[in-house]
This record gives structure tokens, sequence and C-alpha cells, in this order.
């Protein structure tokens, strides 16, 4: 970015004495060509083309990315994302056919945003003769020229979603809302934070669909309870002792939902993040952070956080590893 008085006046804040560009109003440009590589790298190596199961078979594997030059980034403007680009890519590939093996190159001499939705062009080449070299050629030249195109549309739409400025932005919001909602939790007199961990022996997924298909819910409370599976829609659990909405909803890995207990004090929310994480296989983690939890109910009980978290700890996680096997 230029300094003030510099440059294109398109790129400075005039209302302020450093230039600063507030809010990326006006343009702001990321330089996009490190992050490029490292994406075509992750998704260009060790990419099966085609898997014998016997000799007389062909094998063909993408290897890497052994090349990217030319220029790519990403302009925003307004809120507006602007990306631009023109780069050439040259990509190691290998084949074994009868015992014998080949190595050769793919390339994509030209890939530019002026022809942002058209497939580039892809020269295949192979660096040995003879007749298998050309079958395995043909090979890479279908197949895996194919699966090369998946990962440019791939590459193109992540360009067009901000590259890197969307996941920095992106970051940038998630840690905003989780301070705003932690300064929230902190400021309400009178209410409580419950944090518990636990674990079980099931898939992620699994875990969430039980916690969101009522009639699971119903299976492992023995009690009646109706639950929206949308953005928004409501619930109502425990034969009713418990209402709340959805605000936000990650299929096996988070929910986010406004809960409200019927004996609270009128008026009185709470908020329930439900974390799923699968650090391995078959082992889920979850995280539940459950704020604004009034210290006393509307007739005085001064035992609403303690019935909570037990309430979570016996009633809730227990069951489910008890009725679906989930124990560690």
């Amino acid at each position: 970015m230029a300094r003030f008085g510099e440059g294109d006046k398109r790129w400075i804040v005039a209302e302020r004495p450093d230039g600063t560009n507030v809010h990326n109003w006006h343009w702001a440009e990321t330089d996009c060509l490190e992050w490029s590589k490292a994406f075509f790298k992750n998704h260009l190596t060790n990419v099966a083309v085609a898997t014998a199961a016997t000799a007389a078979e062909a094998s063909v594997t993408i290897t890497k990315l052994q090349r990217l030059d030319g220029e790519a980034y990403v302009n925003v403007r307004k809120g507006k994302v602007i990306p631009g680009y023109e780069i050439s890519l040259l990509i190691a590939w290998e084949g074994q056919l009868h015992s014998a093996k080949v190595s050769g190159a793919a390339e994509i001499p030209y890939l530019a945003d002026e022809n942002a939705g058209e497939d580039p062009e892809v020269r295949v080449k192979v660096k040995e003769d003879g007749e298998v070299a050309s079958k395995l050629k043909e090979v890479m030249a279908t197949k895996g020229k194919e699966l090369i195109l998946e990962r440019v549309r791939v590459w193109e739409a992540s360009m067009a979603k901000g590259g890197p400025v969307k996941e920095e932005l992106e970051a940038k919001k998630a840690a905003k809302r989780a301070a705003a909602a932690e300064k929230r939790s902190a400021g309400k007199k009178g209410c409580k934070v419950i944090s518990l961990t636990e674990r079980f022996r099931c898939r992620a997924r699994d875990l969430f669909e039980i916690m969101m298909d009522e009639n699971m819910w119903k299976g492992f409370t023995q009690s009646n309870a109706r639950i929206s599976r949308e953005v928004g829609g409501e619930f109502s659990i425990f034969d009713g002792s418990v209402i709340g909405r959805n605000l936000e909803l990650q299929e096996g890995k988070l929910i986010v939902q406004r809960w409200r207990f019927g004996s609270w004090p009128h008026g009185m929310q709470s908020t329930v993040r439900i974390v799923f994480e699968e650090p391995e296989t078959g082992v889920t983690v979850v995280k539940l952070t459950h704020s604004d939890v009034p210290e006393e109910d509307r007739y005085g009980n001064a035992t609403v956080v303690e019935n909570t978290q037990r309430g979570w700890r016996d009633l809730i996680f227990q069951r489910i590893r008890a009725v679906f096997n989930f124990g560690i």
C-alpha cells in the first residue's frame, strides 16, 4: 500500500493522516502465490490415478507438484473479493505396467483469471519410449488429467471466495464472536459457566446424530422430545422442561443452542456450545460450554448450576454411553 500522498488515490483513506485502509474499504491486495503452492502440493501429492490389481494392469500415481510459477493475488474492495492470477504448473507422475516403470510430467502452461470457469490445457508427457510408456501416458492423459482439473476447479473456487484472506477473516470473526460471548458471560451477574469434557468410543458424526435426533433422544432419556434440525428451529426436551432454539449447526462438528429451563427466572436465557472432536478414528471428545446459567431459579433455590451440570453428566452423557455402548 502506498503512503499518504503517494500512488493511486484509490488505495488511500484520505481522512486519515496515516493512510490506513479501514475495514478494507479501499483496495487491499494479498499475495496468494505461496498459499497456492501449498494448496496444490497438498492436493497433488501421492494421488492414485489408476491402481493395478495384477501385474498386467496399469498403475499410475500423481507424485508431486514440481513447480508453480507466475502470480496470484486477491484484492478486497468494499468487502468484494476480486481474485487475480496467471500461473503455470508442472506436475510429476509415475506409472508401472508389466514390471516396467516410467515417469513423466503434466503441465498446465496457462491458468488465468480471465479464463475462470474454463478448463485449462493440460499437456501430458512421458520420459521413456515404447509401447508401455505410451499406454501409461494414455491413462494419465485421460484419468490423471481429470483428477488434476478437479483440483484446479477447487482452487479457483477457493480463490473466488478470498483464498487465504477468507481464512484469516473467518478466524478473526470466530475469535471476535468467542471473545464477545465470554465477555457477555463474565458480565452477567448471578450467572455461571459450566464446562465439561467427555470422551466416547464412537464417530463424531454418530454422536452428533444422536443429540439431534428426537427419536434417539426419547430413547436414551425416556422422555418426550421435539427437536428441529434446522438453524433457527426450536426444540423441547425432557417433557418440555427445557426449551430452546438452534443457533448454529455443523454436522459432526458443532452444536450451538439457546437453552431455557422452565423453572428459571422470567426472561433468563443460556447458551450451550458443544464441540465434537475426533482425535483418532472411533474416539470422540465432546467439549461442552454452557454459559449464562443462573445461580438461582425463580423460587430462590440456589442449586441450578449444580443440578444443570449433573444433568449433563448423568442424564445425558452417561445415558448415551450406556444405551449406545459408547463407553471408554
